[in-house]
């Protein structure tokens, strides 16, 4: 082992689990393509389905699972409901991923 990995200290095992479940969750393409159209501009359902040539629940439910793990935030207004990134984790992964 080199002198460099001596010194470095490893990620605590909470951290690294609370990583990995967030990459789970953003893992699956479909919620990847959601978030990268979410980064730069709130959007509503509607927009999202229409831009993905998805139905409505399918959408619905992927930003289900991304809202029960904190991953992204709702906003309504009007008579609908605006979708965001909340976690500043995925937001700089996906922020990087567009570059």
């Amino acid at each position: 082992m080199s002198v460099y990995m001596k010194e470095k200290t490893c990620c605590s095992g909470i951290i690294i689990e609370s990583y990995a479940e967030k990459l789970k969750v953003c893992g699956h393409p479909l919620r990847l393509k959601i978030l990268c159209l979410i980064e730069n501009e709130d959007a509503c359902v509607t927009e999202l389905w229409t831009c993905l040539n998805q139905s409505q629940p399918v959408i619905s439910q992927h930003l289900a699972v991304l809202k029960e793990k904190d991953i992204v935030a709702s906003e309504v207004k009007g008579n609908k409901r605006y979708y965001s990134i909340l976690d500043p984790f995925i937001k700089s992964l996906i922020k990087d991923m567009l570059k």
